[in-house]
């Protein structure tokens, strides 16, 4: 096998070509395979994983003489699909993450205590986004004590577990601290050190339930219009209905397959990411014939079940949440809500809301929305002004 930079770069474009990639993405590409080309000039031009991990690390700008975010993104993508070839004779154009990979904990003891509670996750079907949020508290706690210089589970102390929760007010909005302490403390239950729960309630952090706004109705009327009449894309128009009619989360949105899709009945049925519930919910004609127009005209051709891809190549699920949060905004952008920053949250809120001002029963409205227990469902009673109004009492003494 020809093993050259130029050789290898020749075999990265074609098969860059044949996944339908933009062709500013293959321009960039071809730059980075320039740049290796020049550094492979030492050795002959010839590739090895050595050099591609030295490429990899140049991550300085030499015109500014400082670190370059674009700059390791392009050189590390192109060293993996390098590495892939080299090793395994194809090109593995699959995802892969931007952000930094999560560290682990040193100690034995705690790599296997992590690894512990990732099978108990596993093993009571906890919904994927749930076990990374939870085994990431858990992973991050155990790298907390490492850094104090704490290396056996016996030695974390209650001191600990309220300095962890400190540390993470660097990171977490005190609004969010509720959620770190409610994420973390399944762990310290798992592993049956009470010492710890109890460390863990004197942190007696609240929960936060802001009141989110509805959507004006004018506003609403023309996101719709703009799904309607063209201005957006059939997918991008598709998911934005979706979120307003129906009010799912952005997670079921993304795991939409196509099977979850009952054409002749008008319906969606799905099972949600984070309940486990199962849930059947019927279409408006409008999402209905956008979510044709997609599947028919404008869906890349593809192996993956899921509903919404990727435009550009590789034509894989969307990434995560914050993708159809980006999506969303660009509809509302398009319509004309330049200044707006919605997202599935929002719409969630604003559809629960629609329906109580309709006069929809709070156990109809958990139906719709999903939830795992009715009570969930009090929040959206905030919003619902003409009838708060309606339980004031009157002031004794108001007519003197």
């Amino acid at each position: 096998m020809d093993a050259t930079v130029a050789a290898l770069g020749d075999i990265i474009v074609t098969a860059l070509k044949d996944a339908d990639y933009m062709q500013s993405t293959i321009n960039q590409y071809r730059k980075s395979i320039k740049w290796l080309g020049v550094l492979a000039e030492e050795q002959d031009g010839q590739y090895t994983r050595a050099l591609g991990k030295k490429f990899a690390s140049m991550t300085v700008s030499p015109r500014t003489g400082k670190y370059s975010a674009q700059r390791r993104f392009d050189y590390g993508r192109l060293v993996c699909l390098l590495d892939s070839y080299v090793l395994t004779g194809t090109v593995d154009l699959s995802m892969r993450p931007r952000g930094l990979q999560k560290e682990f904990p040193n100690s034995p003891e705690f790599a296997d205590l992590l690894d512990s509670w990732s099978q108990d996750m596993e093993q009571r079907g906890l919904a994927r986004s749930t076990q990374t949020c939870l085994g990431g508290l858990a992973c991050e706690y155990l790298r907390f004590l490492e850094a104090g210089r704490v290396s056996s589970w016996d030695a974390a102390d209650g001191a600990s577990v309220l300095g962890f929760l400190e540390s993470l007010r660097d990171r977490w909005a005190a609004s969010n601290m509720w959620s770190a302490v409610s994420s973390f403390r399944p762990f310290l239950k798992f592993t049956q050190r009470t010492d710890l729960l109890d460390a863990l309630a004197l942190a007696r952090t609240k929960r936060h339930h802001d009141i989110i706004p509805m959507i004006d109705s004018g506003v609403e009327r023309q996101v719709v219009d703009a799904c309607q009449h063209g201005s957006v894309t059939a997918r991008n128009a598709a998911i934005t209905l979706l979120c307003l009619s129906t009010g799912l989360r952005a997670c079921d949105i993304r795991s939409l397959q196509l099977k979850d899709i009952h054409w002749r009945e008008g319906t969606i049925g799905l099972v949600q990411q984070k309940t486990g519930n199962p849930l059947t919910l019927p279409l408006a004609p409008l999402v209905l014939a956008k979510l044709a127009q997609y599947v028919l005209e404008d869906r890349p051709t593809s192996d993956a079940h899921e509903v919404f891809l990727r435009l550009k190549a590789p034509h894989v699920a969307l990434s995560d949440h914050a993708a159809i949060y980006v999506i969303v905004n660009k509809v509302f952008h398009a319509s004309g809500m330049k200044d707006m920053k919605v997202g599935t949250r929002s719409l969630r809120y604003n559809a629960a809301s629609k329906l109580l001002q309709a006069g929809a029963a709070l156990p109809t409205i958990s139906a719709i929305l999903g939830h795992a227990h009715t009570d969930s469902t009090n929040v959206y009673l905030s919003v619902d002004t003409e009838q708060l109004r309606s339980c004031i009492l009157p002031l004794p003494g108001a007519g003197l």
